[in-house]
């Protein structure tokens, strides 16, 4: 493999749904991503995670500037920096991380969720060695397998049913989303001109007229949302 393979993990945001709460009952100062699963932050989890994929050169975490807990977080890691270039917007920290670490346009990014700390190896592997083989981007994601619903009313308190959707090509996003460099940053970059709302490097790669490949993840790589989450990441982890 003559170009490189990195891992940018955006991690500047504050994460209010999973905040933890305080003895007053009002949300934690402590960021999501900082929280503790069996004595570990989060974020060093799925730093970890990373790092066990040997073909990875560099972890790079893209954090908020004047973040006060990184330093300890990650403390140790091998392969491992952080840079404080987190943006407004998850699409402006990974871009802001992609113009920090100056690569070569064919050079290999790979993006992954803070908050997806229970990332299997085989996953990580299975994905890196699609994208590689294909010489196209992809990402892991699982096939919906529940019945869907579309809401009526999705802003009731209790919403209605409008009716069923087909489930047959539907697919649910997770990370990592591994591209090339220069063709992500373009269609992040086109995105922000055209202030196109964003909630993953695929979304911005589809806009800009890529057809990513789908590599099937794994239920462990679920993401941290809900407090009840952090429990049942504890278990897997």
């Amino acid at each position: 493999m003559h170009s490189k393979l990195i891992a940018i993990v955006p991690a500047g945001g504050i994460g209010t749904r999973a905040a933890g709460q305080t003895a007053a009952g009002s949300a934690s100062a402590l960021p999501k991503q900082y929280r503790l699963l069996k004595g570990e932050p989060m974020l060093r989890w799925a730093v970890k995670a990373l790092l066990a994929e040997p073909r990875i050169g560099e972890v790079r975490v893209a954090v908020a500037p004047g973040d006060a807990w990184v330093a300890q977080a990650l403390a140790g890691l091998p392969r491992t920096v952080w840079r404080p270039c987190g943006g407004a917007t998850r699409a402006d920290t990974v871009r802001n991380a992609l113009e920090d670490a100056v690569l070569d346009a064919d050079d290999w990014v790979l993006v992954h969720d803070a908050a997806r700390p229970g990332l299997p190896a085989d996953a990580l592997a299975r994905l890196v060695d699609t994208c590689l083989h294909r010489g196209a981007g992809g990402l892991l994601a699982l096939p919906v397998a529940d019945t869907v619903k579309r809401a009526l009313a999705p802003g009731a308190d209790v919403p209605r049913v409008a009716g069923s959707t087909s489930r047959d090509d539907l697919w649910l996003a997770q990370t990592p989303q591994m591209f090339r460099a220069g063709l992500l940053l373009a269609a992040l970059r086109g995105a922000c001109c055209d202030q196109a709302a964003l909630t993953d490097e695929s979304s911005a790669m589809e806009r800009a007229g890529h057809a990513p490949c789908l590599v099937t993840g794994s239920a462990r790589n679920f993401k941290v949302t809900w407090p009840e989450d952090m429990e049942l990441m504890e278990k897997w982890l």
